[in-house]
């Protein structure tokens, strides 16, 4: 199954703070414990820029309306994220319970999301 895994924002990281170089080489140790087990596809890892920097687009029926960061309620905001192929949710949580804490010195949560596959729409398709 493949999931999503999302690190939410923080404070310091919608101001931009970037992490520790202890914090980045644990990271890099954990993606490289990822990679190994086939969990990981280096390219589907990634990290993201403050909300100040992106925008956001809200749709109502054919009207487009266009908002720049930053967004008001960092604790919904996302900071990055991996896509993994693991066998079960369950091993999913597992690997996150290694993973470094993100936002050292402060409470980082990660979400884990199944991704919708083909065959979850066979019903539509039928």
């Amino acid at each position: 199954m493949r999931v999503m895994v999302i690190v939410k924002a923080s404070e310091n990281s919608e101001a931009g703070i970037l992490p520790t170089k202890e914090l980045f080489e644990a990271m890099g140790k954990f993606n490289q414990e990822l990679i190994d087990a086939g969990i990981l596809n280096p390219e589907q890892a990634m990290g993201l820029k403050p909300s100040s920097k992106g925008a956001r687009v809200t749709f109502s029926g054919d009207e487009r309306i266009v908002k720049d960061g930053p967004f008001a309620e960092t604790k919904e905001l996302i900071a990055g994220y991996w896509m993994w192929n693991v066998a079960s949710m369950e091993e999913a949580i597992e690997w996150v319970k290694k993973c470094p804490s993100p936002m050292p010195g402060e409470i980082s949560d990660i979400e884990i999301r199944p991704v919708y596959e083909m065959e979850d729409f066979a019903e539509v398709f039928a």
